[in-house]
């Protein structure tokens, strides 16, 4: 079963929408709650101070996910940097996917961005996973060049959720894949994107993925790119 890391500011009051953990119910899901600290601050003094009142929290968000059919645990760290602390903590549990938290009801229609350098077939089978036999309805958005290549992805994909039963409808547009997810967004309660290779725009512009959130009212959830192991001359 595929693993699901759901940042969580555990003493910021932050909490999960009933919709996300429900979603996720397919899924084994680590709740990691964080803390950002001043850089003064060191890790060891916090977690003296909050510990178990963050320890608290997250112990009855866990509850709260397998209440809502899935299984989860928790994790709590304190950190001056949440993006590297979620990916560090994204590679040690070998997660597929980490949660952009959003407010959302009942997930019946999500969208799924094909657009850009993202693991295709990573994507495919994390939604097809996602899903199962639930009534979840699918769109598939190819935004960018409409190079052959591109369109293929885009039906082989949809083939697949095809197979798998899910009711999948394709959808392709020109420009900005940013700019025509945030057109899409509005109509659906939850998106799934790719990890995207690191470039320079995202050096400029901020992580994509939190981009996306930021302008997004619901969820965000994020298929990380196939961790290849590190190489070592012989």
């Amino acid at each position: 079963m595929s693993r699901v890391l759901v940042p969580v500011e555990v003493l910021d009051g932050k909490t999960v929408a009933p919709g996300l953990m429900s979603l996720l119910g397919t899924m084994d899901v680590t709740v990691l709650g964080y803390h950002v600290l001043p850089e003064q601050t060191p890790p060891d003094q916090a977690r003296h101070q909050f510990e178990e009142r963050a320890t608290a929290a997250l112990e009855d968000l866990s509850e709260e996910f397998r209440a809502a059919g899935g299984a989860a645990d928790h994790r709590l760290v304190f950190t001056h940097d949440r993006e590297q602390t979620v990916r560090r903590v994204a590679d040690e549990l070998a997660a597929n996917a980490f949660a952009i938290s959003g407010m959302t009801g009942d997930v019946d229609d999500l969208l799924v961005s094909l657009s850009g350098d993202v693991a295709v077939d990573r994507i495919t089978d994390f939604v097809t996973e996602l899903i199962g036999d639930r009534d979840i309805d699918v769109t598939l958005l190819l935004a960018g060049d409409p190079e052959a290549a591109a369109d293929d992805r885009l039906e082989t994909a949809g083939t697949q959720l095809r197979e798998a039963g899910i009711d999948t409808n394709t959808s392709t547009a020109a420009g900005s894949p940013f700019d025509s997810l945030m057109d899409a967004a509005p109509t659906h309660d939850a998106i799934v994107i790719g990890e995207a290779a690191p470039s320079l725009r995202s050096l400029v512009f901020g992580d994509e993925a939190e981009r996306v959130a930021a302008a997004s009212v619901g969820p965000v959830l994020v298929v990380r790119r196939d961790q290849a192991p590190e190489t070592t001359d012989p």
